[in-house]
């Protein structure tokens, strides 16, 4: 019964990663289209970013916690959030949303618009070195944002409107040196689609790594908690999952064993 369980619960999480990474790629990316009559500003780009953000949290946090991010998923990998099988099915959930995100988008534009598809690229002005450092500061500050705004010891708040400023902020500044990614996902799917890979490994070294150094400051600098070493190692392999399912499976027959009991009462005082 409890695999069942692990099985629809696992399920579930992997379809909200790739439902919700599709749409953030296809409202986003969208934005960033040439259409003739008018071009978008880069304003109108951070604001369509920001509110496809705040839809994709909105709409799948409770169901797989939000990652809609390779970049987030191995930051919540790092502080120990999540198991590493879990976290691998995310990153392939999110790359296949982004993939078909990309291919609808594809789908409905025409002509000129298909050709570059809003694929990141570093701008000809910009060095390697220099975009890498770009995108690792961008998702440094995005990943900080998610931790702070998800992160149960703080104060609550709304974490789709929170992290969705944050990619906005990323955008307004990240758009000049390499149109912003801060998600590989996000760059992956217009870039399988197109054929469009020069430099493509800029985002990827730069959103990951970013996201390893602000899980590292803000889970065991900032705000350090108390997993040991072997409470770290159980969540690394799913264990803990396992464990979880397990707990609240017997605390639910539990529950359904007292209300029967209760039951049994009411009808022989009766």
């Amino acid at each position: 019964m409890w695999g069942l369980r692990l099985w629809t619960a696992t399920s579930k999480a992997l379809f909200a990663e790739f439902l919700a990474t599709g749409l953030y790629v296809f409202f986003g990316v969208g934005s960033t289209l040439h259409w003739p009559l008018a071009l978008p500003s880069v304003l109108q780009i951070a604001i369509t970013f920001n509110l496809a953000t705040a839809m994709a949290v909105q709409v799948t946090w409770k169901a797989s916690g939000a990652h809609v991010n390779p970049a987030v998923t191995l930051a919540f990998l790092v502080g120990s959030q999540i198991s590493l099988p879990r976290a691998v099915a995310y990153v392939a959930a999110q790359l296949t949303g982004a993939t078909v995100g990309a291919a609808v988008l594809y789908g409905v534009t025409t002509g000129d618009l298909r050709e570059t598809l809003g694929v990141n690229m570093v701008w000809s002005n910009v060095s390697t070195i220099q975009a890498v450092t770009v995108e690792l500061v961008l998702t440094l500050q995005l990943v900080l944002c998610v931790f702070a705004s998800t992160d149960s010891r703080q104060t609550s708040g709304s974490p789709a409107a929170m992290i969705g400023i944050s990619v906005a902020l990323g955008h307004l500044i990240g758009i000049y040196f390499t149109g912003c990614s801060m998600n590989p996902a996000r760059s992956f799917g217009p870039a399988i689609i197109v054929g469009k890979f020069t430099l493509h490994w800029v985002f990827w070294v730069g959103p990951l790594t970013g996201a390893v150094l602000a899980s590292l400051i803000y889970n065991f600098i900032l705000f350090p908690d108390t997993k040991t070493l072997a409470q770290r190692l159980a969540i690394l392999m799913g264990n803990a999952e396992m464990k979880k399912l397990v707990a609240a499976e017997a605390q639910r027959e539990s529950q359904s064993g007292s209300g029967d009991t209760k039951l049994d009462s009411m009808c022989q005082m009766a």
